[in-house]
């Protein structure tokens, strides 16, 4: 099995059966955003606790790309500082750069061949930006 193969499976698997899909009730903060030149849209809702992601879900509608980064995007900041978090953010936009980077949580990897169709970065990108304005939130 090449590589691109395996890369597309998982990101189909984040899109077929995304985690932390839906909402949570009580405390927390919610972004939203969306993408207007393909339509892509996500509503996150963030948990943060002393300064850690407790917890992240989302809702939205998109493409595979979009739904399975905020998928993915919302294992990986689990338990994470909001530093950690907005570092993890800073990588994932190397990635889209064309940088070939290494995460802990290794699906984020399945996207590194969105930079190769320029279009397609805003869609991965979308709920990491949406994080990233959630934190400015938390910190304000």
């Amino acid at each position: 099995m090449q590589l691109d193969d395996l890369y597309r499976r998982v990101i189909m698997d984040h899109y077929k059966n995304p985690r932390n899909r839906g909402t949570f009730d009580g405390e927390g903060i919610t972004i939203d955003l969306n993408n207007p030149t393909c339509g892509d849209r996500i509503s996150l809702q963030m948990k943060v606790e002393d300064g850690i992601v407790q917890d992240a879900r989302f809702v939205g509608e998109g493409c595979s790309i979009s739904m399975s980064s905020a998928s993915m995007m919302t294992e990986a900041i689990k338990g994470k500082t909001l530093e950690e978090a907005l570092t993890m953010a800073d990588q994932f936009s190397r990635l889209m750069k064309g940088e070939d980077l290494e995460f802990e949580y290794e699906d984020i990897e399945a996207l590194s061949g969105v930079n190769k169709f320029p279009a397609r970065i805003k869609c991965a990108t979308l709920a990491w930006n949406a994080m990233r304005k959630g934190i400015v939130q938390v910190k304000e």
